[in-house]
């Protein structure tokens, strides 16, 4: 009996390792771009190509660069369009998405089932599939010319925010129907239950919306690069950092390239590590709903 024991110890032990050395393999192969990146940024050596997988030398010359020199690509223009439109898109999307989930969390009507089936269905498509039709019917209203774009670019991000439902009302339905009802008995309106009750209650989800509603704007090239076109100073982050690997651009601005993608990654990162606890009590809550 000892000695099954023993053995059977040794085996959990022997497929500990092997687990252990897996994912320490699987988390090298991940981190190593990253640390590549970040390395490249504050390499001396200008050029894409060099020889040595080290810098040679380190320099901040690179990220003083991004900042100083505006005349070719203005790199602080880019980044204010960027943050103006990703946080005009994150409020409205964030206030649509939850908006909807309430109604089809705690309502019931006619269209209900058929627009969750809707939803459902367009969802297997990608976005950038209508970005034709998006730019002609954008032009056709006079939205794709000067400050107009970032107008045009909000509404493609938040327009169609609510098909994004699904977990936002799968915590919703965690919530029990008797808050609501006693809401009711003593007087509550509909939006005075979801903003005086339901939200305040709704912490985990609300900042998982806000993170994924942000996010998207903020990394998004296929619809920006569309609608901007040839307006240079209309250009997001995305579209700023393309250019740099353009071939004209591209031996004197790849080392800033890799100092620009350092830093629009910190934002999200440390909005990540700060709201990570929310952001995973928002998931869980969705899934048991």
């Amino acid at each position: 009996m000892k000695e099954k024991t023993k053995s059977a110890k040794a085996i959990r032990r022997r497929n500990n390792i092997i687990v252990h050395t897996v994912l320490a393999i699987l988390a090298a192969i991940w981190v190593f771009p990253v640390l590549w990146v970040i390395m490249t940024s504050f390499r001396a050596e200008k050029g894409s190509y060099v020889s040595t997988f080290f810098p040679q030398g380190l320099t901040l010359d690179n990220y003083a660069r991004l900042f100083t020199d505006t005349t070719i690509l203005n790199f602080p223009q880019m980044f204010m369009n960027t943050l103006i439109i990703a946080i005009c898109s994150c409020i409205l999307s964030s206030f649509y998405v939850l908006s909807a989930s309430f109604c089809l969390s705690r309502m019931r009507f006619r269209m209900r089932k058929p627009y969750m089936n809707m939803a459902m269905i367009l969802g297997l498509f990608p976005g950038f599939m209508s970005m034709v039709a998006v730019y002609f019917i954008l032009k056709a209203v006079g939205l794709t010319e000067g400050s107009l774009i970032r107008l045009a670019l909000i509404l493609c991000y938040s327009g169609g925010a609510a098909l994004s439902f699904q977990i936002a009302k799968g915590f919703f339905d965690t919530m029990p129907m008797a808050l609501d009802e006693a809401a009711r008995i003593d007087g509550c309106t509909r939006w005075q239950i979801f903003t005086k009750i339901t939200l305040p209650l709704s912490k985990p989800v609300i900042v998982y919306t806000v993170l994924t509603a942000f996010i998207g704007p903020w990394v998004d090239f296929i619809f920006a690069k569309v609608i901007c076109r040839a307006n240079s100073d209309q250009y997001t982050v995305a579209i700023g950092l393309w250019k740099m690997l353009e071939k004209e651009y591209i031996d004197s601005w790849y080392t800033s390239f890799a100092a620009g993608a350092v830093l629009i990654s910190i934002p999200i990162a440390i909005l990540f590590l700060k709201l990570q606890k929310y952001y995973v009590d928002g998931m869980s809550g969705a899934v048991k709903g």
